[in-house]
């Protein structure tokens, strides 16, 4: 399995309904500072469909950036429970996955 197919395996332990952080994906497969390796992994997804990548947010809480647009992410979070307001999950902390 290659690093790409490790991320997108790791991801789909992020339940409906809550995120996680570039960082925190990347730290969960074994990388330090792995951020833009999962960012490229995200942007790459063959299957945002089944792998959710709209999962995936920064570490501030601010949404990031999606293949599809930010008002797309955002709406499917929202369709998933998770709350957005001004570019910002709603409730960051609770809403975070940590593996």
């Amino acid at each position: 399995m290659n690093l790409r197919q490790k991320i997108y395996k790791k991801l789909l332990d992020v339940p409906r309904g809550r995120v996680t952080t570039y960082g925190e994906l990347a730290r969960a497969v074994g990388l330090d500072n792995g951020q833009r390796v999962v960012g490229n992994a995200m942007h790459s997804n063959p299957y945002p469909g089944i792998i959710p990548c709209h999962r995936v947010v920064m570490s501030d809480g601010r949404i990031g950036g999606y293949a599809y647009g930010e008002h797309v992410k955002a709406k499917m979070l929202h369709d998933e429970g998770v709350g957005t307001e001004r570019g910002r999950i709603s409730d960051f902390e609770k809403k975070l996955h940590r593996f």
